[in-house]
């Protein structure tokens, strides 16, 4: 059995990976856009807005994360909700991947990718969400 202030410690590392993952990736959307325009097939002022859009709406998702890396065993709805956010993420991503024609080699790459950070993501999560876990209390009669 896992002491509460250890299950608490290892679970904020585990969301703390992941929500580190997600800031930087979105920071880097944000500041740096230019390098990853090509790989959404856009050029110019248009691809540098949509990445940056994308990078917005990282931050915007990292909510939950933020509040449940703080306190996963307090903030437990804030875990469940970056859980579930993660495997829509993985789930959404999969399909548009299982879409797009073989010759989108570019397009296929980036979904790839998203799919592979997103896929470890919701591994880490779902280690701190059973980590953080309440112990069942046993009852005598």
């Amino acid at each position: 059995m896992i002491p509460p202030p250890l299950k608490r410690y290892l679970s904020s590392i585990l969301i703390g990976i992941v929500l580190f993952w997600n800031l930087q990736a979105a920071l880097v959307f944000i500041l740096n856009p230019s390098p990853y325009i090509p790989s959404f097939q856009l050029e110019g002022i248009p691809g540098k807005v949509l990445v940056q859009g994308l990078g917005i709406l990282f931050l915007m998702w990292n909510v939950p994360y933020v509040f449940a890396c703080w306190n996963p065993i307090r903030n437990r709805l804030s875990l469940l909700e970056a859980n579930l956010m993660q495997f829509i993420g993985l789930v959404g991503e999969t399909l548009l991947y299982s879409s797009l024609p073989p010759t989108e080699t570019i397009l296929r790459a980036t979904v790839s990718r998203f799919i592979l950070f997103d896929g470890i993501g919701l591994v880490f999560l779902l280690l701190a969400l059973r980590i953080s876990q309440s112990s069942p209390r046993s009852y005598s009669s």
